[in-house]
């Protein structure tokens, strides 16, 4: 059982770094001048001080039960939200491994017989869907300023400030929606009998940011092909722009101990900025994956829950 369940923590986080790792670097590898590896080494770099710098306040939210009771919740969660993650990713439907991660343990609650705090769920999935229209405002103002600024100065600085920008987008990301992966690890671990104090273990944090490395680095074939390389022609400012305003949206949540999703606050952002160039610029299919994880991911996370929560709880009995 304690290998089953530290493999389960491990190819959790292979999943984060493959996801949400390959859609962050999407837009990494368009600094000029910068390559892949730059900007992995400082996307793993920021998940592994992540907990030092951040503590782990919206890891807490990812969990949000105690006791033996909450800790199968949290287990159950995970295993039903790595299933369907890995079923819907290949059916090529879009998904969300945030959304299915609280889904699925509000539901594996519900199937154990507890209540989940029903109204903390609802306002941190309020703000989980404002966090694209907060990336998107702030995106299109940022936009706006930037097309004021001579060429020439742009052009002087744009390598800087793009792996800068990126680099903040990086922090925001551990701050944030990057700490599912810690919640992941402490609850498992724990259980497993190996207990982690993550603020102040240097090995399991260094161990964590180089799994998701890994997952990042072996998404790279396919980031080229993603939804936000396809959701517009990106110019530097548009790339800038979406990567600040999405740290800025990401941190703001982080201060409320809420988890929201990087990938989408940053293709609201993308379309903030592209909208000073007109709606036409925006290729509006593309947006559809923002819809589809909500309308699919989150329902799917919360019956899957909830059944293997039943069926778990009738062993139990």
């Amino acid at each position: 059982m304690p290998f089953l369940l530290l493999a389960a923590a491990i190819a959790f986080v292979f999943i984060c770094g493959a996801n949400d790792g390959g859609a962050l670097l999407s837009l990494g590898i368009r600094h000029r001048g910068a390559s892949s590896v730059v900007v992995l080494t400082v996307l793993a770099c920021a998940v592994a001080v992540g907990p030092a710098v951040f503590g782990l306040g919206v890891a807490a939210t990812f969990v949000d039960v105690t006791g033996t009771d909450g800790q199968l919740i949290f287990l159950v969660g995970t295993g039903v939200a790595i299933g369907l993650v890995l079923a819907l990713t290949w059916r090529g439907i879009p998904t969300s491994i945030t959304l299915a991660l609280l889904g699925a343990v509000a539901g594996a609650a519900v199937g154990l017989g507890s209540a989940p705090d029903w109204a903390r769920l609802g306002f941190v999935l309020a703000l989980g869907a404002a966090a694209p229209f907060v990336g998107m405002a702030v995106a299109y103002l940022l936009g706006r300023a930037v097309r004021r600024v001579p060429v020439q100065r742009v052009a002087r600085w744009t390598s800087a400030v793009q792996l800068l920008a990126f680099v903040g987008q990086s922090l925001a990301y551990a701050a944030n929606d990057g700490q599912k992966m810690y919640a992941v690890a402490v609850t498992t671990f724990g259980v497993a009998g190996y207990p982690l104090a993550l603020e102040t273990q240097v090995v399991p944090v260094a161990a964590i940011a180089g799994v998701f490395m890994i997952g990042a680095a072996v998404s790279l074939r396919r980031v080229g092909r993603g939804a936000t390389s396809t959701l517009l022609r990106m110019r530097p400012g548009h790339v800038i722009s979406a990567e600040v305003a999405a740290s800025a949206a990401v941190f703001g949540s982080a201060g409320l101990g809420v988890p929201v999703s990087m990938t989408q606050a940053t293709t609201g952002g993308l379309v903030g900025a592209a909208l000073n160039d007109g709606r036409r610029s925006i290729r509006w299919q593309y947006t559809a994956p923002l819809a589809v994880a909500w309308a699919v991911t989150l329902p799917a996370a919360l019956a899957g829950g909830v059944l293997i929560g039943l069926v778990v709880n009738g062993v139990k009995s």
